[in-house]
């Protein structure tokens, strides 16, 4: 059974850094394209940054440059390293997995299965 475990959220002020993981179990996150998700209050949920199985990467364009995603596929974890973080970036962010087109990497949320239940990270003016 496939599990995504989130963890790294908090608050911290503007320019501040956070590092998201996400735990894995009942896979290898190497077999899988993953994703993380973010949600603001009353807004869509947003890819943010997505990284298929071969390591290629992908982001928005609101956190190039700042947010950085990869793979530890010895410890099965997937992260999310966030840096100069903006009012702008609060929000629940989820991670994502599926394995359907591993080689395709997505930040479209109808292209991933497998949901954690999210971490939140607010940071403040």
């Amino acid at each position: 059974q496939v599990q995504l475990v989130e963890s790294g959220g908090g608050t911290v002020q503007t320019g501040g850094s956070l590092r998201l993981s996400c735990s894995a179990s009942g896979y290898s996150v190497s077999n899988y394209r993953m994703g993380w998700f973010r949600q603001a209050p009353g807004k869509e949920r947003e890819g943010v940054a997505a990284i298929n199985r071969y390591g290629a990467t992908t982001y928005v364009n609101s956190v190039k440059g700042r947010f950085t995603i990869s793979r530890d596929n010895a410890k099965n974890i997937l992260s999310l390293q966030m840096n100069s973080l903006e009012p702008e970036d609060t929000a629940m962010y989820y991670c994502a997995a599926d394995f359907r087109y591993p080689c395709v990497g997505s930040k479209n949320e109808y292209d991933y299965k497998y949901w954690g239940q999210g971490t939140r990270v607010t940071v403040s003016s």
